[in-house]
């Protein structure tokens, strides 16, 4: 068995020299594919939902070629990596759609805390049960995802201390989600929260992950992680995916782990533990000091992730996906983005300088993969 999985992928465009600019609208009337966001300066795409990760490779790289070729057209913009308004912008909101309500909504009670890039990674599960198990631990292990895909160190210009600041502002709202014990219990906490109007709507959910399907909350069918910061490699971001499939596996097949059983914590300390974890990886991702959900004991991030890799390595190896997920080694080895952009912050680069060679590198990297891995499905 393989999982089907699929991305949500945010992403901003503006100048090659790094300058935010909202463009969504134009794209959005041009572009077949692409969603609009509340504020104009990022936009959306999906790819399908697929098992096969050389499929999801191409459906990551196809849509972005498109993109860049529109915005080449539109005035020479580009594509810009990152999951914060790195080097300015966070004075102001620029609304993509000034009639719709719920946009409305979130400008007034958020501001551009919520201007951000991110990913959203989907695993399909479709017993609803086995889902909320799923989705009870992988939420105590969110912060590792987050502590690999860090990429937003910079804001208006400046470092903040944050590897992720995206996710070290980000308004999680409610601000207290429990684990949910059962789906019937998913179900009477969200129509309570709708009822006393701390969730606008079912999609006002916004925590490390959620429980996602065409009906929320009834009917339900895939897990969504999204702590992710954007994480702009498609090969980076497949080995992040395989880690978390390879988990889920392991995690349908013993049904004996689950934090409700397995932890010598309460449910309300775990999630007070998580917060924290959460806050910690924002700060230092790799690096950072967790407290591990079964027993409250200390460990590195990088740690965590290395003993995680060693448990489902042999899933991935027999569901035949290992290669995919081998790269992480790369990741704990070099660091994420943040790390990688900091340390030239480090050594007296500029934030501009970081940004403008990142868009480089990106634009790089994406050419060579579509000329080694997916020139006959990009054709």
């Amino acid at each position: 068995m393989v999982l089907t999985k699929g991305f949500e992928i945010e992403m901003y465009t503006g100048t090659p020299q790094g300058e935010i600019v909202g463009l969504s609208d134009k794209i959005i009337a041009a572009l077949n594919g692409f969603m609009r966001e509340p504020d104009s300066r990022n936009v959306e795409y999906i790819t399908s939902p697929s098992s096969s990760y050389e499929n999801q490779l191409c459906g990551l790289l196809r849509p972005r070629r498109t993109l860049r070729n529109y915005l080449q057209r539109l005035g020479g913009y580009t594509l810009i990596p990152g999951s914060t308004l790195s080097l300015g912008g966070s004075d102001r909101f620029l609304r993509s759609d000034p009639t719709n309500p719920y946009h409305e909504y979130i400008e007034q009670s958020y501001g551009t805390k919520v201007v951000t890039a991110s990913v959203h990674i989907n695993i399909g599960i479709s017993d609803p049960e086995v889902l909320m198990r799923a989705c009870r631990v992988i939420r105590l292990e969110a912060p590792l995802f987050l502590a690999l895909s860090a990429s937003s160190p910079f804001l208006d210009g400046k470092a903040t201390g944050y590897h992720s600041t995206r996710w070290g502002l980000f308004p999680q709202t409610p601000a207290r989600v429990p684990l949910f014990a059962s789906h019937a219990d998913h179900i009477q906490w969200v129509e309570a929260q709708l009822a006393a109007g701390t969730m606008q709507n079912v999609r006002h959910l916004w925590s490390s992950v959620r429980p996602n399907g065409d009906r929320r909350p009834y009917e339900l069918n895939r897990l969504e992680l999204r702590i992710c910061d954007l994480v702009t490699d498609p090969i980076a971001l497949l080995a992040i995916t395989a880690l978390l499939e390879a988990r889920l596996l392991q995690i349908i097949e013993n049904p004996d782990i689950d934090p409700l059983t397995q932890s010598s914590l309460s449910p309300e300390e775990l999630i007070t533990l998580t917060a924290s974890n959460e806050a910690a990886a924002a700060s230092s991702s790799l690096d950072a000091c967790l407290q591990h959900w079964q027993d409250g004991r200390s460990i590195i991030a990088r740690d965590w992730i290395g003993e995680l890799y060693q448990d489902v390595w042999a899933i991935a190896k027999q569901r035949g996906f290992s290669c995919f997920l081998s790269p992480l080694h790369k990741i704990l080895r070099e660091g994420n983005e943040a790390q990688q952009w900091l340390q030239l912050h480090t050594i007296g680069f500029d934030t501009q300088r970081v940004i403008t060679q990142a868009i480089i590198a990106t634009q790089e990297r994406e050419m060579e993969l579509e000329d080694k891995l997916c020139s006959s499905l990009l054709a």
